[in-house]
């Protein structure tokens, strides 16, 4: 298959695992085509909430999975998971407009605004932040995509509803992703929780029935310039 986007490609994730979840058979399918793939993490488990060891284990495992896509190199901003709300908001900015200084990404992929995940909102305002188009550098392509435990546990009718306007088919992707996650095994959880490969599989299902294919990944574009 031809690269869905262009690249080169920055995938904002707020913690370890969003991007699998949301983007996993994209970032794959990218590759494969020879686009230049970046994930920036932007955070970190601390102590006291988060173990040390816990924290590697988890970037070890991530190291895995991104391997196993096809990522060209991952950025890790370690800011505070599960406490972005206590970080200065101009630091957050800071923190993603250095990643995308240095990749200079014609497309980003960044979290859902109304992801019930606080850190998940936070970023989505960052990237917006640091995707200002105040440049011909800038990004020509921003999309939000959806990360299951997340984007589906809003308030309706209160927070902002995922509906997404661009399909990416990943039918020839869909066991990549779904092995890639595997690779979280902190992560992975027995059916019906929705961090299960069986639940990631009925998503990527649904979203290419929506646009007669097998398997896609479904997400919102917020600008794109052509």
């Amino acid at each position: 298959m031809t690269a869905p986007l262009p690249g080169p490609v920055l995938v904002i994730a707020p913690h370890p695992d969003d991007e699998v979840l949301g983007c996993g058979g994209t970032i794959a399918r990218l590759a494969d085509a020879g686009t230049s793939v970046h994930i920036g993490v932007v955070t970190s488990g601390k102590p006291p909430r988060f173990d040390p060891a816990q924290a590697a284990a988890v970037r070890a495992e991530a190291a895995v999975a991104h391997d196993m896509l096809g990522v060209e190199e991952t950025h890790w901003l370690d800011l505070p998971a599960a406490a972005l709300d206590q970080v200065s908001h101009g630091d957050i900015n800071a923190a993603i407009d250095l990643i995308v200084r240095r990749v200079r990404p014609s497309t980003m992929l960044i979290p859902f605004l109304g992801d019930l995940h606080v850190d998940h909102q936070i970023v989505f305002r960052s990237s917006l932040v640091a995707a200002r188009p105040r440049s011909s550098a800038a990004p020509i392509c921003v999309m939000a995509y959806e990360t299951l435990s997340e984007t589906n546990w809003g308030a309706p009718g209160i927070d902002p509803q995922f509906s997404p306007n661009c399909f990416i088919d990943i039918e020839t992707y869909l066991n990549r992703k779904i092995e890639a996650f595997l690779a979280f095994r902190s992560q992975v959880r027995p059916f019906p929780d929705e961090r299960s490969p069986e639940t990631i599989r009925a998503l990527a299902t649904l979203r290419g029935a929506t646009v007669y294919r097998a398997a896609a990944e479904a997400f919102c574009v917020v600008r794109e310039i052509r």
